[in-house]
């Protein structure tokens, strides 16, 4: 079977994730009925599955998505943070000496971030790809072969489809990223996050706070109110994996005692209002971006730790890269799978995502300490940077994604 009227009509994507969705969405926008747009993803014909996780999305990923007109639907849910603090200390230590702080706003007015739930910009995504036209197919890329103008895709159940471009957004382990024999430098921390939503009395104030601890970073991110407590956040607990299967056999009482140790008494009473999952932390870079009439998105082509939150931010900067390549493209007759086209996004993605990668595992390895002289150096410098106003706030214009030349997308410029 071919997708749409040709393959110089579809691009199909393997992975209905967040990016996957943002990709498609943008790209059916911009397109419209010129180019079928598919999504092949075999959770999409599942049930929503409880997903306890929740994002911090930047100024400039909020500016993509309200110009694709996500932002409005999930504004409701979205918490921005007004503040972030940064602690180092130990779990048991009754006093948690603020080495920094960050004011929250990117401009005034404006929040460098808003926490946004998982499940609530999934559906969101889900649904606006729907009514936009994106084929959404609930079964997975088994495997795909190139030749010089199309690629041949096979879905899990036998159809083949053609199409101009193969976008592969299934993960870190990617299936399709091997299959392309492209390969992958990355290493495992020895760490996993441990994410749950916990409920509280206080209010946060849209506070986030980072507590540095030996086994590493303990992130306490802020919900929109809710829950049995009048009040929500999020954590994320970074754990070494030997303490993991000791943790995750604790019942509930233990679980939250454990976590109360580490989110401290300033909100009062906490309860948990979600299990707790594990995921898995570690660093990875594919080696190339492209392949023959194929593009890696998201995590299959980066992967890195959790402790600045910068993860789907990368993510979605992708989205913003690869749909303004591909939009370009098409809008001037050329073929968008192509290798002259392709290497345009691999080099306007490839240096801003090992930068990220280097910083994030460079903070990941000096804070996931206890060594005395290390945490003596690092508190120096953290509080040399709260004493500095104008390197603070190049950091909060690095973390919103606005510094430097964003895609048109993260301006909030329509494609």
């Amino acid at each position: 079977m071919t997708v749409g009227t040709g393959p110089r009509e579809a691009i199909v994507i393997a992975g209905g994730g967040i990016a996957g969705l943002s990709l498609a969405l943008a790209l059916k926008r911009a397109l419209g009925t010129g180019f079928s747009i598919v999504v092949a993803d075999p959770a999409l014909g599942a049930a929503a599955r409880p997903d306890n996780r929740a994002y911090a999305v930047a100024a400039a990923a909020q500016a993509m998505l309200q110009t694709l007109d996500i932002w409005d639907t999930i504004v409701a849910t979205a918490q921005p943070m007004t503040e972030m603090i940064v602690s180092d200390s130990r779990s048991g230590d009754v006093v948690r000496p603020v080495f920094l702080t960050f004011d929250g706003e990117v401009e005034p007015g404006q929040a460098f971030a808003h926490m946004v739930e998982s499940a609530a910009l999934v559906a969101a995504l889900t649904q606006a790809c729907r009514e936009a036209g994106v084929v959404l197919r609930a079964e997975g890329v088994a495997s795909f072969e190139t030749s010089a103008t199309a690629v041949t895709i096979t879905l899990s159940a036998g159809e083949n489809l053609s199409a101009r471009l193969l976008v592969a957004a299934d993960g870190a382990r990617s299936r399709l990223r091997e299959q392309a024999g492209i390969g992958w430098v990355g290493w495992d921390y020895g760490q996993s996050g441990l994410v749950a939503t916990i409920g509280h009395e206080r209010p946060h104030g849209g506070r986030a706070v980072e507590h540095f601890l030996p086994s590493g970073p303990f992130a306490i991110l802020p919900l929109t109110d809710g829950g049995r407590l009048g009040h929500r956040s999020s954590i994320v607990w970074s754990e070494a994996a030997e303490n993991l299967p000791a943790l995750l056999s604790l019942d509930a009482i233990d679980m939250l005692a454990e976590i109360e140790r580490r989110f401290g008494l300033e909100l009062g009473d906490i309860v948990l209002e979600s299990p707790v999952s594990a995921h898995p932390l570690g660093f990875g870079v594919a080696r190339r971006f492209v392949g023959e009439r194929l593009a890696l998105l998201g995590d299959a082509a980066h992967l890195i730790h959790p402790i600045a939150g910068q993860g789907l931010n990368l993510g979605l900067r992708d989205v913003a890269a690869l749909a303004e390549t591909i939009v370009d493209a098409a809008r001037l007759g050329l073929d968008p799978g192509t290798a002259d086209v392709l290497e345009g996004y691999e080099r306007a993605r490839r240096f801003d995502t090992v930068a990220m990668g280097a910083v994030t595992d460079g903070l990941n390895r000096l804070f996931s300490n206890d060594v005395t002289p290390v945490r003596l150096v690092r508190d120096l410098g953290l509080g040399l940077v709260d004493r500095l106003p104008g390197l603070k706030r190049f950091f909060i214009r690095e973390a919103a994604g606005v510094s430097g030349a964003p895609p048109r997308l993260m301006k909030g410029e329509a494609l």
